[in-house]
């Protein structure tokens, strides 16, 4: 089941990104030590890139090239609670199925 979101000015389906890179941070932040660091390129419904990609903290065990979910904001560092990781972006979620990417009818 696929759930929309809707705002004022669009539907969104459930934010995705696709996982292209990995970051290495030789200083950060102590709450950050032994989380792996990712670089995720946010796509649309239909798997094309959206906007510019993003790093983000992975509390979901993500490779290179999985399709992932991903939150922002405040939330995003609920994943990590009681700890307070200082994140604006995390990964959240594997997808293991394309069947919520749209196909062009």
């Amino acid at each position: 089941m696929t759930r929309t979101i809707t705002s004022t000015r669009k539907s969104l389906f459930m934010q995705l990104a696709r996982v292209i890179g990995t970051i290495v941070a030789t200083v950060k932040n102590e709450s950050l030590t032994g989380k792996k660091l990712l670089l995720i390129q946010p796509i649309t419904a239909q798997a094309t890139p959206l906007g510019k990609p993003l790093v983000g903290v992975d509390a979901a065990g993500a490779g290179i090239g999985e399709l992932v979910f991903w939150c922002r904001g405040r939330e995003s560092s609920f994943p990590f609670l009681p700890t307070e990781v200082p994140t604006d972006c995390t990964i959240v979620g594997i997808i293991d199925s394309r069947d919520h990417i749209q196909t062009k009818r």
